[in-house]
Parts: C-alpha cells; sequence; structure tokens
C-alpha cells in the first residue's frame, strides 16, 4: 500500500513546539495552507487546511526558521488518531506526519509581502553570459516550454 502526501502552501498560524513527557523529544505541529484548483460555489478561490505534525531534529528546524505566512513544502505520511475529547466523544484528527519540511523561501522575506510564488537569492541566478558557467543548461525555445 502506499500512502504519501506531498503539499506546498503557506504556514496557516505560527509552529508549535513542544517536547514529549517521557523522552523530552521535540514534536511541532502546524497547519499548511493549500490553494484548492476548483472555485467554490461563490466563484472564489478557496484554500484547504492541512494539520501537520513533525518530530525530532526537523520539529526544531521548522519552529526556529518558519513562521506564520512561510512558504513550505511537506513530504509525508497520512495519518489518523482518535482520542475521547472533554465532552466524552470519540473524535478523530488526519494530519501529515512529515519525513521532510523544505523552507521554499528565504528568510528575509516578510510575511505581509510573500509573494504567491517562491523568491529565490540572487547567488542561485545563473549567469548566461558566459557558456563555461552554464554546462548543466539547456537551451530550450521559448515556444516549447508549457507556461
Amino acid at each position: 500500500m502506499i500512502n504519501r502526501v506531498v503539499l506546498v502552501g503557506r504556514l496557516a498560524r505560527d509552529p508549535e513546539l513542544r517536547k514529549t513527557a517521557q523522552n523530552n523529544t521535540p514534536v511541532v505541529s502546524f497547519t499548511v495552507a493549500v490553494d484548492n484548483r476548483g472555485k467554490n460555489q461563490n466563484g472564489e478561490k478557496s484554500a484547504s487546511f492541512i494539520p501537520c505534525i513533525a518530530w525530532n531534529n526537523t520539529a526544531e528546524m521548522v519552529s526556529k526558521f518558519t513562521h506564520k505566512g512561510s512558504l513550505v513544502g511537506v513530504e509525508g505520511r497520512l495519518t489518523q488518531r482518535t482520542y475521547v475529547n472533554k465532552e466524552g466523544k470519540n473524535t478523530s484528527i488526519f494530519e501529515v506526519v512529515c519525513d521532510s519540511v523544505q523552507f521554499l523561501e528565504p528568510k528575509s522575506v516578510n510575511v505581509e509581502n510573500a509573494p504567491l510564488d517562491p523568491v529565490f537569492p540572487e547567488d542561485t541566478i545563473v549567469d548566461s553570459t558566459n557558456d563555461n558557467n552554464n554546462l548543466n543548461t539547456v537551451d530550450i525555445a521559448d515556444d516549447d516550454l508549457p507556461f
């Protein structure tokens, strides 16, 4: 059976870092807002808010380097857990247990001015004026690009 989840979206709130009571293991919970491809009944774009959880070093890095509005890529597996809530009812939660969380924008991006697409630092731009520096690039005509 296959259980893989891949998400790209923005954090809907600041991550919450905690430690387990038994082993003092770091665990972070956060919510990723992802765009739904279609529109809702009013013709507006909508989003899904996916709860995620990460452990150990990944938890510490997410807590340290992300905040509400950060663009992240998440890879993991979908899990379901149940518990009895305060009213005595069984409650079920679905969440993504993250194997990997990628930070998709530089730390310098401000949340209020965050672009819809990832922004990359200037040092990742390849200088095409010198062909010796571009040995790994492919020359493709603009008409051949799908976007």
